[in-house]
């Protein structure tokens, strides 16, 4: 009789850094015989865009090496040695490969085109006999829950809710796996530090609204202090267009990005707290927020790399102009507009921005400055700690009017100055002492 041969597994994460609810992970657990992890700070993701920004700026690469702290020291526990590296992909996984011999990669499925060159890559240095396990794991509403598909994915975000609430359903969370048994195995590697990655060093600005930490620990302490312990899931929608302080929205979205938090836990979570406490229009609203992200996602499959081209979905020709002054003067705060200043001044110090400020800068770029919405969108890419691919250019698609906004609106940032900053207190907060 033939000796069955061991299932060797590597675990390749990438925005799904977490242990609970991840079928990914939970599935390399339960079929395989030894496990090993991986987690590459790519340099490609560290270089200068064609812009000119860093493609991956200090905030969000700090708030990715806690993420990546956190996360090893959790599959430590679980008696998986994470291995971590700044270079480049395709090369750290064919060393591993060499020394450990797996036979079987789980990692989250992803469709953008530079994480699809990066697995391209990635197989060409693999031997042909290892197997490839790729599990959507990112969705609140899985593609396989859908009654239509994705071709037919509806042109407005209403018809797609209406679609998914009525016809899809949500899956339970996954539980958390047992540790197996495992050899020690020597680990050397040492998570790079932002000098490594060519970054400066920085402290948390005073004023920050995103003073939080990296990880899935910290997700789930946010989680359980922002339902549970004060309460303000009550009154999310009231507060959710605030723009100072920590708890006008609930700040899930960093800790989403990199996927140190799903959205099934959240929705989970809501759902606990309406059984324990009450519902109302707050609790709905985030449930609301994170079908708009899986929208995005699902846009961002059916359209491929037209999200990235500057016609858009639509292949809309629009003017669009570079004016590299004009750009300059948006980038540090210096434009006509106060209220647009006052939010690129906190993006520049803090890597956050409100989602109300998004909306008003965003729009002011591409539709009052008329300049090229890429240009927008990668600069939000390079600054924001909760830079998400699909949200990012799906929310620049529907300013810039190549998207999915059949209204193709423009901001009147002075009203919505007046309407959301009153007093003048956040505009007072970030433009009386541009300096630190």
């Amino acid at each position: 009789m033939q000796k069955k041969q061991n299932k060797n597994s590597l675990i390749w994460f990438r925005n799904d850094l977490r242990i609970h609810d991840n079928t990914t992970f939970n599935n390399a657990l339960k079929e395989s015989d030894t496990v090993i992890a991986v987690y590459c700070f790519d340099k490609r993701n560290f270089k200068k865009d064609r812009y000119g920004f860093n493609k991956t700026e200090k905030y969000r690469a700090q708030f990715l090496i806690e993420t990546i702290t956190d996360l090893k020291q959790k599959l430590k526990t679980l008696n998986i040695p994470l291995f971590v590296y700044h270079d480049y992909t395709e090369d750290v996984i064919s060393k591993l490969n060499n020394t450990f011999k797996f036979n079987a990669i789980y990692l989250q499925k992803e469709w953008t085109q530079e994480e699809v060159v990066i697995q391209n890559k990635v197989l060409n240095k693999l031997p042909e006999y290892v197997s490839l396990h790729e599990t959507y794991n990112q969705f609140l509403y899985h593609p396989n829950t859908l009654n239509f598909e994705i071709e037919q994915l509806p042109r407005v975000f209403t018809a797609f809710r209406k679609k998914v609430e009525r016809y899809s359903t949500i899956t339970k969370d996954v539980e958390i796996p047992k540790a197996k048994e495992q050899h020690n195995i020597e680990n050397k590697t040492a998570i790079p530090t932002l000098t490594n990655l060519g970054l400066d060093n920085f402290s948390i600005h005073t004023n920050s609204a995103f003073p939080f930490k990296g990880g899935e620990t910290e997700a789930l302490e946010r989680l359980n202090d922002y339902f549970f312990k004060t309460k303000k899931l009550g009154v999310y929608k009231k507060t959710r267009n605030g723009l100072i302080g920590t708890d006008f929205s609930s700040k899930f979205s960093p800790w989403l990005a990199n996927g140190s938090l799903s959205a099934k836990t959240i929705y989970w979570k809501v759902k606990a707290f309406e059984t324990t406490h009450f519902k109302n229009d707050s609790t709905y609203w985030l449930i609301f927020e994170l079908i708009w992200r899986d929208y995005f996602k699902y846009v961002s499959i059916k359209h491929g790399n037209k999200l990235f081209k500057i016609g858009g979905i639509l292949n809309k020709e629009y003017i669009w102009n570079t004016n590299t002054k004009a750009i300059q003067q948006w980038i540090n705060g210096e434009t006509q507009e106060s209220f647009v200043n006052a939010n690129m001044i906190e993006l520049k110090k803090t890597g956050w921005m409100s989602n109300r400020g998004r909306q008003n800068v965003a729009s002011y770029f591409a539709k009052n400055l008329k300049l090229d919405w890429r240009i927008g969108a990668a600069y939000f890419e390079s600054q924001l700690i909760d830079y998400d691919v699909h949200s990012n250019y799906g929310n620049w698609l529907y300013v810039a009017g190549v998207g999915n906004d059949p209204r193709d609106r423009v901001f009147n940032v002075k009203l919505q100055a007046e309407r959301y900053d009153t007093a003048g207190k956040y505009q007072r907060l970030w433009l009386q002492n541009t300096l630190f």
